[in-house]
C-alpha cells in the first residue's frame, strides 16, 4: 500500500511524505504507483524548482519527503496550495483504487 502523510500546521498542509506500494499491478507496470510518483514529483518540482519556496526535500528511493521551511512567509502561501491540491489528488485517487493507497494527516506542533 502507498501511505501518503501530510503534515499540517495552524490549519495549513506544510509538507508530505509519500512511501511504499500500491501492489496494484506488476512491478513497473502498476499504474497506481506510476501515478502517485508522478503527481509527487510534480508536487515536489513545482515547490522547489518552479515557486522556489524554501524547502527540505529528500528522495531517499522508496520514501520522497517535503517540508516547508517556513510555511508562515509570503513565498509559501503558493506552495501550501500545491500541497492542498495534491492531498486532495491523492484523496481522489484512493477513492477510485480502494485499498492501495493510505492517506493520513498529522498535526505538527509551532517550529
Amino acid at each position: 500500500m502507498v501511505e501518503a502523510e501530510f503534515l499540517r500546521l495552524d490549519g495549513s498542509l506544510v509538507g508530505f511524505q509519500v512511501s511504499g506500494h500500491a501492489n496494484s499491478g506488476p512491478f513497473g507496470k502498476d499504474i497506481v504507483c506510476a501515478a502517485v510518483s508522478s503527481a509527487t514529483f510534480l508536487a515536489a518540482n513545482t515547490i522547489t524548482d518552479y515557486l522556489y519556496a524554501p524547502a527540505d526535500a529528500k528522495d531517499k528511493g522508496n520514501k520522497i519527503m517535503l517540508v516547508l521551511r517556513d510555511p508562515n512567509s509570503a513565498m509559501c502561501i503558493a506552495a501550501k496550495q500545491v500541497i492542498a491540491s495534491f492531498h486532495d489528488h491523492l484523496k481522489t485517487m484512493s477513492e477510485e483504487y480502494k485499498g492501495k493507497i493510505r492517506i493520513t494527516v498529522r498535526d505538527m506542533k509551532g517550529r
